[in-house]
């Protein structure tokens, strides 16, 4: 029994630590410059192949010609993802960063 909460805790603790490797970062113009940032969820079904949701960066911008995209999986969206993920519904974050 001892070996079995070792190995899940070291999944856990793998898992959490390499949730930020799906970061992807796009520069519009100069990139941001008061670094004000907005966050948004993005959604998918059957497990990533359909969005349900996405958010407009057009409008999280507020009209900044300067900015930068981050999409990612934080920690935040691996919990909502293992409790939705039975129902393969899968979160990821956008956040952009004025």
């Amino acid at each position: 029994m001892n070996r079995v909460i070792k190995l899940v805790s070291i999944v856990v603790l793998v898992t959490f630590a390499l949730a930020s490797c799906m970061t992807h970062v796009h520069t519009v113009g100069q990139g941001p410059q008061t670094y004000e940032t907005v966050t948004e969820r993005q959604w998918y079904v059957l497990w990533g192949l359909v969005d349900i949701t996405t958010p407009s960066t057009e409008r999280m911008a507020a009209g900044a010609q300067d900015y930068e995209i981050v999409t990612e999986f934080t920690p935040l969206d691996v919990v909502i993802g293992f409790f939705t993920g039975i129902a393969t519904v899968y979160p990821r974050s956008v956040t952009v960063v004025r």
